[in-house]
């Protein structure tokens, strides 16, 4: 099946980008429960992402949602011991996780480096087990940075983890951001979410933001820029502000 075109919505300002992003996760999340479902969404990092964790944990609409009955995993993450402040875990803790009343049995956080589970191989083998024992119908939001490279999660232009099908988490060992140890969720568990969203602020990635939205001739390859790989299984929706929509 050929993946629906991505829908594009700008906004004047980063503030205004996380404030709509927001309230489209708070009415997502409480339609899911209005389903009678327990929705599951994947947090990202970056600053545009704690932007937003900030404005759903202040949102006024936040009492529409049961936060004690959503699922909570994530992208990626740095393998480093788990109080490194370069966990996405932390920042996303701080700023929506103990902000709203979580249900801890439900966030679902990549393993520390000192968590026991070994290596960061067996790390990303832990996780991709804990989905699929816990992830029978897939996500309903996951939610996705835009490196200024076009990766997204820790899925790097050029790298074998973007050719990974078999599993729903990797390993990567040679991150070209520090630290170099990640562990990352794949194409295969990705695409298994209905909503794909795609949050990008700041003219630094503008220029990416349009290659990857470029279709025809233009397209650009996932190799070389993996965001175009990465697509909802009802809607791809890509959120930019006035600087890195400027070049579309």
């Amino acid at each position: 099946m050929t993946a629906a075109a991505p829908e594009v919505r700008r906004y004047a300002s980063a503030e205004e980008l996380a404030e709509r992003v927001a309230a489209a996760l708070v009415a997502t999340l409480a339609d899911v429960q209005r389903q009678g479902r327990v929705p599951a969404v994947v947090l990202t990092g970056g600053t545009i992402a704690a932007s937003i964790h900030r404005a759903v944990a202040d949102s006024p609409d936040a009492g529409s949602v049961d936060w004690g009955r959503v699922d909570v995993w994530f992208g990626d993450e740095r393998f480093v011991p788990a109080g490194d402040p370069d966990r996405n875990l932390g920042q996303a803790a701080e700023a929506l996780l103990d902000q709203l009343p979580f249900d801890p049995t439900r966030v679902h956080p990549m393993p520390a480096s000192d968590a026991g589970e070994g290596d960061v191989t067996a790390a990303a083998a832990a996780y991709a087990d804990e989905l699929r024992a816990r992830d029978s119908d897939g996500f309903d939001v996951v939610m996705l940075s835009l490196g200024p490279d076009g990766h997204v999660a820790s899925l790097f232009p050029g790298f074998p983890q973007l050719r990974v099908r078999d599993t729903e988490a990797v390993a990567v060992t040679d991150s070209p951001k520090p630290p170099p140890e990640r562990v990352s969720l794949t194409f295969t568990a990705l695409n298994r979410a209905r909503e794909v969203w795609l949050l990008v602020s700041g003219e630094a990635k503008a220029e990416t933001a349009a290659r990857a939205l470029a279709t025809g001739a233009d397209a650009a390859e996932v190799h070389d820029l993996p965001a175009v790989g990465v697509h909802g299984l009802e809607r791809t929706v890509w959120f930019l502000d006035a600087d890195a929509a400027s070049r579309l």
